[in-house]
């Protein structure tokens, strides 16, 4: 053990070449673990009841984990929306993944209620959009601001299976050990945090190619 610890205190740099070896290997193992995750969870990310699906015919997965008020889901946003507009080989799942607090809930509540009236991407777009705290006033002003029937969005929020797809994501979040907002899974290819519009585009092309769910 002396001759161990004497050696590597007289070379120092060989501790700093195990540590990158270290980190290499547990990132490794993280994609190897999330791949499996992927493929033991398919028809919750990719096919579950409880989701919104825009331009269902795409044939690229685009799913995103979001919160109304994350600051960083609202940064990747517009990337977002430009892929939507540019990529019709694409298939937007959403899934609302309220972790900030009670705003957050309600404001997922209200979206997923929306659909019921068939506005729930403009009033999704409009959310990410805000700028500034959410509360549950200004979650019903946007409301009223996109044409929704306000009364109505309010019963419809009671509905249980609103509350079961919020429930649905959070359980399949802790399954896929996605802990923050926003998470992308394009293709096969999980990405947490903001990344930027290239990436999503290197992603969709890399699906493309060689996806087996797509």
């Amino acid at each position: 053990e002396k001759i161990i610890r004497d050696y590597l205190l007289g070379n120092p740099e060989l501790l700093v070449e195990v540590m990158n070896e270290l980190e290499k290997r547990r990132q490794k193992l993280a994609v190897t673990q999330a791949k499996d995750r992927l493929k033991e969870n398919r028809a919750e990310i990719y096919e579950s009841k409880y989701d919104f699906v825009s331009n269902p015919e795409g044939e690229v997965p685009f799913v995103e984990f979001f919160d109304y008020q994350c600051g960083y889901c609202k940064r990747a946003h517009p990337s977002v929306m430009k892929i939507r507009s540019q990529r019709p080989d694409v298939r937007f799942i959403y899934k609302e993944f309220p972790i900030l607090g009670p705003a957050s809930v309600y404001a997922a509540r209200a979206a997923i209620a929306s659909r019921l009236q068939d506005k729930y991407v403009a009033y999704h777009d409009a959310l990410m959009s805000h700028r500034g705290k959410l509360d549950e006033g200004v979650v019903m002003q946007i409301a009223a601001d996109f044409g929704l029937d306000v009364e109505r969005l309010k019963a419809d929020m009671e509905r249980p299976e609103v509350q079961e797809a919020i429930d649905a994501n959070l359980a399949l979040a802790n399954i896929m050990n996605i802990r923050g907002t926003p998470t992308f899974i394009i293709g096969e290819s999980l990405s947490p945090g903001v990344i930027a519009y290239r990436q999503m585009v290197r992603f969709i092309e890399e699906a493309r190619a060689n996806c087996s769910v797509c």
